[in-house]
């Protein structure tokens, strides 16, 4: 029995959703993109789910892009505000996590830049190797990486198409974190296990003036977050309130 390309699972605060194309290293094709999309939208639709992990099974690939072989069936969603591969052209209202292993090129590591956070295994492969066939960067590479790399690195790794090892990919603050292979989507749940414990309304306030805010001149960036801290006021009090009469001392309850 064949499997679906695309599973979506809830696994206690986390959404986990899977590409299952392991036939083709997990490339995504036009009918896959449209299953993202739709597990994109129920995720968001789903208030007990509060981060979203994205990954790719078998353990041998995250996501190798887009199909080349199909790449007639995206033609349908290159001009919708979705994005090519499902969702890369929105931005999530919740954190959501990639569980990497293996093969994260293309299109598949504009879907890992797409997330907050990359969790990736050890021996994992990073890059834009489409460089050499002229596959232009339209699920939001161009854009993302610059702010998470900085220009400079991005710039390498967009013009000269080159993978580069996890631990490279590391140490340009493109990956968040290495772990066992193997591990990747189990140090995922862990961390979104810990990111559900936290106040919501101050986290996912945080959350967006981060993100609305890259790019904006400082003084914009800087009224952008006391709006959101004069929304989440109350909330403090309560927390300064517990904070004062003894929980979370000694930094208890802050790791993931």
């Amino acid at each position: 029995m064949a499997t679906e390309p695309v599973t979506y699972e809830r696994s206690g605060a986390a959404a986990i959703l899977t590409i299952d194309r392991q036939e083709r290293r997990n490339a995504v094709d036009g009918p896959t993109a449209e299953l993202l999309a739709e597990g994109y939208d129920r995720f968001e639709a789903d208030d007990d789910a509060r981060v979203l992990i994205l990954t790719g099974a078998g353990g041998v690939a995250f996501c190798a892009g887009a199909d080349l072989k199909a790449v007639e069936s995206f033609a349908p969603r290159l001009g919708l505000a979705d994005g090519p591969l499902g969702f890369t052209r929105r931005t999530p209202s919740k954190p959501t996590i990639a569980a990497i292993s293996g093969w994260c090129l293309a299109g598949g590591f504009e879907l890992a830049l797409w997330c907050d956070l990359r969790i990736a295994a050890e021996g994992s492969t990073l890059g834009f190797p489409e460089r050499r066939w002229g596959v232009p960067l339209i699920d939001g590479g161009t854009q993302r990486l610059p702010r998470i790399a900085g220009l400079g690195r991005a710039l390498d790794l967009i013009l000269t198409g080159r993978m580069v090892p996890v631990e490279e990919a590391h140490a340009m603050g493109i990956v968040t974190e290495i772990v066992p292979a193997g591990e990747h989507l189990t140090r995922s749940l862990e961390i979104a296990e810990a990111l559900a414990r936290f106040p919501q309304e101050t986290m996912l306030a945080d959350r967006r003036s981060a993100i609305e805010g890259s790019g904006l001149p400082l003084d914009q960036g800087l009224a952008l977050e006391a709006r959101a801290g004069a929304e989440t006021f109350a909330v403090a009090q309560r927390g300064a309130a517990r904070f004062a009469a003894g929980e979370g001392r000694g930094g208890a309850g802050a790791g993931v």
